[in-house]
């Protein structure tokens, strides 16, 4: 019975690293691939880290996204930027480091709140959950490049509606996702 408990242990730690290097995978594929967007081209990044949290749940969503930086920062080019602006610790520390430590709150947030069928409620759960990337994101922005210029035009705005999109997307496939997870 032991062996057995303990087999079932390593088929899950297994299982659940698969789906970690997975979820790495989409992120850093969502990062590169652009869609034309207005007022800027949008990566679906957001959406993954969101889609993440609730297919995943907080833990297993958290070591993803953990996996992930950690990746980025060694040098493998998985953020949107590399390798052409830069690569690991460089770019990490850049202007982008906010919004890449708000990945972690956005994906610990949409994977510990309790999603249904109510379209309204999980709306408000993964904008709550998204804003903790613009939040982090903008006080490193201003950090990095002086309060005096607007940083709210720079660093949100002009990817504001393509995040209601993103966000009103996931909201309407909460219910798929949920029944993928179980």
């Amino acid at each position: 019975m032991m062996d057995l408990i303990k087999n079932l242990k390593e088929i899950s730690l297994i299982k659940s690293l698969f789906l970690a290097i997975l979820g790495t995978v989409l992120l850093a594929l969502s990062a590169k691939i652009k869609i034309p967007f207005w007022p800027v081209p949008m990566t679906m990044q957001t959406f993954v880290v969101l889609l993440l949290g609730i297919a995943y749940g907080w833990k297993l969503g958290l070591f993803t996204v953990s996996l992930y930086l950690i990746e980025g920062i060694a040098g493998l080019p998985v953020f949107a930027g590399t390798p052409e602006k830069g690569v690991g610790l460089i770019y990490f520390t850049g202007p982008t480091m906010g919004y890449l430590i708000g990945f972690l709150f956005a994906v610990f947030f949409s994977g510990f709140f309790k999603f249904d069928n109510n379209l309204f409620k999980n709306f408000l759960k993964l904008v709550f959950s998204v804003s903790f990337i613009y939040l982090f994101g903008l006080l490193w922005l201003g950090s990095i490049i002086g309060w005096e210029k607007p940083i709210f035009e720079l660093g949100a705005q002009p990817f504001l509606l393509a995040e209601v999109f993103k966000v009103l997307l996931l909201a309407i496939l909460v219910p798929k996702i949920l029944k993928l997870r179980n």
